[in-house]
């Protein structure tokens, strides 16, 4: 078991970095500050390289650090044999790094100076503890104890639920190549001190989608000679319930929401045009193909009837985040070298893409308490959300044992 822990100094370190991020957040593809304050920090660790993925937003990072055993990587047959032995041989670690679109009402000395942008999910705790276990696996190189690579991934745009595929069809996994993935969220609902482990389920799989009614537009007079997309929308989202409440198997976790609505004209004019988003999860795979099939097949019919035409489009779909047994023994024999409690917690129909990187690398998924107790949790996505940033010094070191843990 790995014996690093943070100093009182590197602690102060992340924790002042962290905040920086805080009063400085940047929405999702724009984390251009964001990626080079990360890059600065890093290139003061001089075993660490920044590794040349070019994302299509120009932001996010991948750094990596060789252990002494993996200093030369030529020798790729020693590496094939030492997974054929089960030894793992290159690990990565992941961390999301941009904010949301929103207002920050919680008063601090290091609230968000961006009016409508703040860290409202914690993605700068993330970021600050996983260069928190970039100091701990500088440490352990410098000291001849770290004997594998370790890939650090800062990944951009996970709000958009697109920042995991833009770094995947980017190239990251022509770039590293490792053996086992690592990810965690901070936690509001799970007091601070303690450490989510779950096998299996943990978030859902979701696929957004945007439907347009077309319709035909004429004199509000005259409703007989146009075809009314409002009419057709309102009975689309009303038929749209009984994906969830007829047509899913109640022991099954499905939701259904339409988000957005958007049309209208002068009262005069019948609407020919109306838009609606929304979105279809799920904590099982096979219930969502049901629910998308079953979005396509309602929207199609219900449209027909009323004399409209749809179109469809879906985004791209984010898995399931799964923790399968083998890594879920792993990741907890992991968190146990924390001072932390290991616990389990029932899953959430949020979701995450770091799902993503599962059908390329085995991948297991935390939750990091972040409520400090006798205070009560402030939800994610909330304009009050903050985490207790005491927890970031158990979250690097976390971290950090995903990566020396055999």
């Amino acid at each position: 078991m790995h014996p690093y822990r943070l100093s009182e100094e590197e602690y102060e370190r992340i924790l002042a970095f962290k905040r920086d991020l805080h009063m400085h957040p940047e929405l999702s593809g724009e984390e251009h500050r964001t990626t080079e304050r990360i890059r600065t920090f890093l290139e003061t660790l001089p075993d660490f390289r920044i590794l040349p993925l070019h994302t299509e937003t120009g932001t996010g990072l991948v750094a990596q650090i060789r252990g002494e055993e993996k200093a030369d990587r030529a020798d790729r047959d020693k590496a094939d044999r030492d997974k054929s032995d089960g030894k793992m041989t290159e690990i990565m670690l992941r961390a999301d790094i941009d904010a949301l679109p929103q207002t920050e009402v919680y008063e601090s000395p290091w609230k968000s100076v961006r009016p409508g942008v703040m860290h409202a999910c914690g993605h700068d705790f993330h970021t600050a503890s996983l260069l928190g276990a970039a100091l701990l696996l500088q440490r352990a190189r410098t000291d001849g104890t770290l004997h594998r690579t370790v890939d650090l991934v800062f990944q951009p745009a996970e709000e958009g639920a697109r920042g995991a595929l833009i770094m995947i069809r980017a190239g990251l996994f022509d770039l590293i190549h490792p053996d086992l993935c690592f990810g965690m969220h901070n936690w509001p609902s799970v007091q601070s001190g303690r450490i989510v482990c779950h096998e299996g389920a943990l978030m859902s799989g979701k696929r957004n989608f945007e439907i347009i009614i077309h319709g035909v537009s004429g004199h509000g007079s005259m409703p007989h000679l146009g075809t009314d997309a409002i009419v057709c929308a309102a009975a689309v989202i009303q038929s749209l319930q009984t994906v969830v409440s007829r047509n899913t198997d109640p022991l099954d976790s499905v939701l259904l929401t339409v988000n957005m609505i958007q049309g209208g004209s002068p009262v005069n004019f019948i609407v020919d045009r109306v838009r609606l988003l929304g979105t279809v999860r799920s904590l099982s795979d096979q219930a969502l193909d049901h629910a998308i099939s079953r979005v396509e097949a309602i929207v199609n019919g219900t449209a027909a009837a009323y004399g409209c035409r749809p179109q469809i489009g879906w985004t791209d779909r984010i898995p399931t985040v799964w923790n399968s047994p083998e890594m879920t023994a792993r990741a907890r024999r992991c968190a146990e070298t924390t001072d932390c409690r290991v616990v389990d917690a029932e899953p959430s129909l949020a979701s995450e893409d770091y799902a993503c990187y599962r059908s390329h690398v085995p991948s297991f998924f935390y939750w990091v308490g972040s409520t400090a107790e006798g205070e009560e949790p402030r939800d994610l996505h909330k304009p009050d959300f903050h985490t207790d940033d005491r927890m970031l010094r158990y979250a690097a070191e976390l971290y950090m044992a995903c990566a020396m843990t055999e």
